[in-house]
C-alpha cells in the first residue's frame, strides 16, 4: 500500500520514524513518501521536504513567513495528488496539517491523524473541522479521549510513544561521560528565533554553578556557528549534537524549553525547570487564546504543578537561579519530584503506541 506522512517538527520526526518502522513490519510492501526529517528518512520514508524548512512558530513569525508557508502547502498538495496514497497520515503539526486534511477530504483520500492537535488548549472549535475531515484520530494523552467525547467524536487512545522510546533508551549500556564535572542539561528547543531569546538567559546559570558542566543539546535544525555565538563566552558550557538522550541519562538537572522535551526529561527522571520566552506580540495573543493552566506536558498530564514553569517575564536570571538551586540542593523537593515522576509513568501506561498506531493505519489502508 501507499502511505503519505507529514511531520513538521523534530518530535514529529521521532514519532513518525518509529511509526514507519512498525508500519513496514506490518506491510512489507509499504511505499511511504512524505515530509519529515533525518529519522523518518532513515526509517525508509522518501522525504520530500525537511522539517527544518517549516519551523515557524508564533503569530508574528507565521505572518512574516506567510508567503513561504502558503507555497509549501501548495507544493505539498500537488505532491500528494501525484503520489495518490491509500492513506494520508498526519503527525501533530496542526497549523499545516489541518489545512492539508481539509483539502485531502475533498480529494476523497483516507486520513489518519496520529498525535492529536492540542485543540483542548486553544481554539476548541477546531474539533468540528477535525471531526469533519479526519477519519481516524489517534490520541497519545490519557485525557484526550474524554475531551473528544464531549464533542461526540470517537477517537482511539494508543498510548504515548515516548514511553517506549525512553524505556528502550534507559536499557542501553552506559555511555562514556560527556563531561568531567556533574552535568546540567540545557534543552533550548529547535527553532532559531526562540533559541536566540531563551538560551542566553538559561546560560546565565553557568557563572553561578562553576562546579557543573552545562551541556546544550543541539537540535539538528540549528547550525554550529549560531549556537557557538551564544555559548562561546562560557568556559563551563559545551554542546552535543544527536545525543540528547545520552545527555539526559547523565544529567543532575535540566533547563528545558516547553514542548515534548519537558516530558522526555521527566521520563528520564531528571529534575527540570521549564523555560519559555517568545516574541512579545505572539505571547500577548497566545495568552488570551490558550485556556490550559500549564504549558508543560508534565503538568498538563498530572493536572497539577509538578515542574516549575518560568514563562515570558518570569524567565529571569534571579528566578532561574532560585529554581535551579532548589533542584540541586533541596533533598525534600527532589524526593517529591521522584514520586511525581513515578506517578507520571503510571498515568501514561506502557502501551506500545507506535505498534498500535501502525496496526490501525495499515488495517485502514487495506479496508
Amino acid at each position: 500500500m501507499k502511505y503519505y506522512i507529514i511531520a513538521g517538527e523534530a518530535s514529529g520526526d521521532l514519532h513518525g520514524s518509529n511509526l514507519v518502522k512498525q508500519m513496514k513490519q506490518l506491510d512489507a510492501a509499504a511505499d511511504i513518501r512524505g515530509w519529515g526529517g533525518d529519522m523518518m528518512e532513515a526509517a525508509g520514508v522518501n522525504v520530500v521536504k525537511h522539517y527544518r524548512e517549516l519551523a515557524f512558530m508564533g503569530f508574528v513569525e507565521v505572518i512574516m513567513n506567510l508567503r513561504t508557508i502558503l507555497r509549501n502547502m501548495e507544493t505539498c498538495k500537488k505532491d500528494i495528488a501525484a503520489f495518490k496514497p491509500d492513506v494520508l497520515v498526519l503527525v501533530d503539526y496542526p497549523g499545516f496539517n489541518m489545512r492539508i486534511a481539509e483539502w485531502a477530504r475533498q480529494q476523497r483520500i483516507k486520513i489518519v491523524y496520529y498525535i492529536s492537535p492540542q485543540v483542548w488548549a486553544w481554539k476548541e472549535n477546531r474539533v468540528k473541522k477535525l471531526k469533519r475531515d479526519v477519519d481516524k484520530m489517534l490520541c497519545i494523552l490519557p485525557f484526550e479521549q474524554d475531551f473528544y467525547r464531549k464533542w461526540n467524536y470517537e477517537t482511539e487512545y494508543v498510548g504515548h510513544p515516548l514511553v517506549e522510546v525512553i524505556k528502550a533508551a534507559k536499557e542501553e549500556p552506559a555511555d562514556a561521560p560527556l563531561a568531567d564535572k556533574p552535568i546540567i542539561a540545557v534543552l533550548p528547543g529547535s527553532r532559531k528565533q526562540e533559541v536566540s531569546v531563551k538560551l542566553p538567559i538559561m546560560l546565565t546559570m553557568a557563572k553561578h554553578f562553576p562546579e557543573y558542566q552545562f551541556v546544550v543539546a543541539q537540535a539538528p535544525s540549528l547550525d554550529d556557528h549560531f549556537l557557538e555565538s551564544l555559548t562561546g563566552q562560557h568556559p563551563n558550557v559545551s554542546m552535543v549534537k544527536g545525543k540528547t538522550y545520552k545527555l539526559l541519562r547523565q544529567a543532575e538537572a535540566a533547563l528545558v524549553t516547553s514542548g515534548t522535551a519537558t516530558l522526555e526529561t521527566a521520563l528520564f527522571g531528571v529534575p527540570e525547570v521549564v523555560c519559555y520566552k517568545g516574541n512579545p506580540i505572539s505571547y500577548f495573543f497566545a495568552k488570551r487564546l490558550i485556556k490550559v493552566k500549564y504549558i508543560s506536558l508534565v503538568n498538563l498530564i498530572m493536572d497539577r504543578l509538578v515542574v516549575k514553569e518560568l514563562i515570558q517575564h518570569d524567565l529571569t536570571e534571579n528566578n532561574l537561579l532560585k529554581e535551579l538551586t532548589s533542584l540541586l540542593k533541596d533533598d525534600k523537593a527532589r524526593r517529591q519530584l521522584k514520586a511525581d515522576y513515578a506517578e507520571l509513568w503510571h498515568k501514561l501506561g506502557e502501551k506500545d503506541a507506535s505498534r498500535r498506531a501502525a496496526a490501525i493505519i495499515v488495517n485502514y489502508a487495506n479496508s
